[in-house]
């Protein structure tokens, strides 16, 4: 059940509704649903000495503790589990039991509280972390799924392809749910590691959608197999990507490929997420393929943007890292989650140039805390190198079909100096040489280190050492430098 009435309107509501909702929805969520019924919080909270009814204001809010990743060791104790006395003495639940009787009363409590959904991080720096749903959280997902399609102007006589991997994992279970609270076709193939890409083409072939959505890169390598046999998919309009970041350069050779397919002029989307928000947000692009943000979904979850170093808020619209708060969230609950990802052009509650929209937008792009890097090129002293920087230099790079950043240690000796190498594989039709002129110079320019080996590889070892449909997310920076002494990332998420 949701805790207040009225929630303001996702389109349209001006930001001084808005953000007094928020505040009274985040005292009346946090007084009757998370400090008494997490382990973990009701911990917190009594500790620092915090009642929610106190936080008046959101500089309240900001003395509560940050949450981040390896805080999360006991999964348990972030799961919101009700003391059945205390229910039972809530005036909602009296009420629900005298009108509807004491039976019907406690389904809605179990359907409010009961985990019934399992999914996970991908646990690539650390182990996965599980994250339960009830399903009060999947009527939550419907709802940001049913945004995904209004913001990406799809329709409900479209066809939908979801490629992404059957797992429990957010990307897939969100597109899913995406069709299911739109009322739209949808059709989920489990990726690469299912059908296989032969299978996936064979499918697309068939339903001729009007929608695809996966993991860029594996997207990328259906429709270049696609259009290297010759297939037509000629009534594509929208591609939909998570799950990775998207450059500039990798939107525009999908827009060409899809054209080579058969159908021009296909609109490129991302989405941002991460299986802490248990949801997604999805991006405005415009008729001139120009992205103007994510829309939020300001009655579901409360973002903040923070300097990464020294947790200070920062004014609208400036860069920082985007901490998430949940506003109406069961199961497994996080507050002021640290997600360690970087919003370059801050938060925004300035209408949409695009689509009038009045809710929040995060504007990009959007990259990690954990991917600026300190590297040893010498015994004196350390070089932070931004990878996030270097990844959209090399997808934006033509005559590249595929890339993967490699770090070691010379001689694998964990007392030597770092090394990178880039592998890389060209274009069809593509001298080797003249990608290694550009790459070489681009990545000085970016960064005043020089690749120290350039290693190519076919199309297809590439995709097998990426894991193209094997892996839920392509690894396209590395780490091979001996795990006792690599080195941590530079700035602390």
């Amino acid at each position: 059940m949701k805790l207040l009435h009225h929630i303001p309107e996702w389109n349209a509501s001006p930001p001084e509704v808005w953000k007094h909702w928020q505040l009274a929805q985040l005292r009346d969520y946090l007084n009757r649903r998370v400090v008494p019924f997490s382990t973990h919080y009701s911990r917190v909270f009594r500790e620092h000495g915090i009642h929610p009814l106190d936080i008046k204001s959101f500089d309240d809010w900001s003395h509560v503790p940050f949450t981040s990743k390896k805080d999360l060791g006991n999964p348990r104790d972030f799961v919101l589990m009700p003391n059945e006395a205390v229910l039972r003495r809530e005036p909602g639940m009296i009420f629900d039991a005298l009108l509807h009787g004491r039976n019907a009363a406690k389904e809605h409590a179990e359907a409010e509280f009961r985990p019934i959904l399992l999914t996970s991080t991908t646990g690539r720096s650390a182990e996965p972390v599980p994250f339960l749903y009830t399903k009060h959280d999947l009527h939550n997902l419907d709802i940001s799924g049913t945004r995904l399609m209004l913001a990406g102007r799809s329709q409900r006589e479209f066809r939908h392809m979801n490629l992404f991997p059957y797992a429990p994992h957010l990307a897939f279970w969100l597109a899913h749910h995406a069709g299911l609270g739109f009322g739209t076709f949808m059709l989920s193939t489990g990726g690469g590691k299912t059908l296989g890409t032969d299978g996936n083409i064979k499918l697309i072939d068939k339903i001729q959608p009007d929608i695809l959505i996966g993991m860029p890169t594996f997207i990328y390598h259906i429709m270049r197999e696609a259009n290297e046999s010759g297939k037509r998919w000629t009534n594509l309009k929208r591609i939909v990507l998570g799950g990775e970041k998207l450059a500039a350069g990798l939107r525009a050779r999908l827009r060409d490929l899809a054209a080579a397919l058969g159908s021009s002029n296909v609109h490129i989307m991302a989405t941002y997420g991460f299986t802490e928000a248990k949801m997604a947000f999805p991006e405005c692009v415009g008729e001139s393929h120009d992205s103007h943000g994510y829309h939020l979904s300001p009655d579901l979850g409360f973002i903040e943007i923070i300097d990464p170093k020294t947790g200070q808020l920062v004014p609208d619209g400036h860069p920082g890292e985007i901490v998430f708060t949940p506003l109406d969230s069961r199961g497994t609950v996080v507050l002021r989650y640290r997600t360690g990802d970087i919003a370059e052009g801050g938060l925004t509650w300035e209408k949409c140039p695009n689509c009038g929209r009045t809710c929040p937008r995060l504007l990009g792009p959007i990259s990690r805390v954990s991917e600026v890097r300190e590297l040893h090129f010498d015994k004196l002293k350390g070089t932070l190198v931004n990878f996030n920087m270097l990844e959209h230099l090399l997808d934006d790079q033509r005559g590249i079909a595929a890339w993967q950043i490699e770090l070691r240690k010379h001689h694998n000796d964990p007392l030597e100096t770092d090394e990178v190498h880039l592998h890389l594989s060209a274009e069809p039709g593509v001298r080797e040489d003249d990608p290694e002129l550009a790459v070489t110079r681009r990545f000085y320019e970016a960064t005043e280190i020089r690749p120290n080996e350039l290693h190519f590889h076919t199309l297809a070892e590439m995709r097998e050492q990426l894991g193209v449909g094997r892996l839920l997310k392509e690894e396209k920076l590395v780490d091979h430098r001996p795990k006792s002494n690599a080195l941590q990332p530079a700035l602390s998420s």
